[in-house]
């Protein structure tokens, strides 16, 4: 068990001085929507729910101005389409690494769009 525990040490810390220009990117965002959530009338809750549900971070900028408006789920909808319709073509480009895997290609798409641009 401690061998393994050394393999996941060292790997943190290989890992971790390229992880901090994402992490530094996330946190300037989490703190701006959560500001921008707090000036809008909303309680803490809303921001933490809302990261945990929404998957493309535009959207939780966007889903502000959704709450205070009159909700009319079409438009949510068609918005939230647009906004997400970008990540079709970033797993355009994957789509050759899944030719010949049948039916599992579509699975396969998802979970490796889903961890890419998460």
């Amino acid at each position: 068990m401690s061998k393994k525990k050394g393999v996941i040490l060292r790997s943190l810390k290989a890992s971790f001085p390229n992880t901090i220009p994402i992490f530094a990117g996330f946190l300037f965002l989490g703190v701006t929507y959560g500001i921008y959530m707090n000036v809008s009338g909303f309680s803490f809750i809303y921001p933490m729910l809302t990261s945990l549900t929404v998957f493309a971070g535009s959207i939780e900028f966007v889903t502000v101005n959704m709450l205070l408006g009159a909700f009319d789920p079409i438009q949510a909808f068609l918005v939230t389409l647009m906004i997400n319709a970008r990540h079709i073509f970033y797993g355009i480009s994957m789509l050759d690494k899944y030719r010949g895997t049948g039916l599992k290609k579509y699975i396969l798409f998802s979970v490796c769009v889903t961890r890419v641009f998460r």
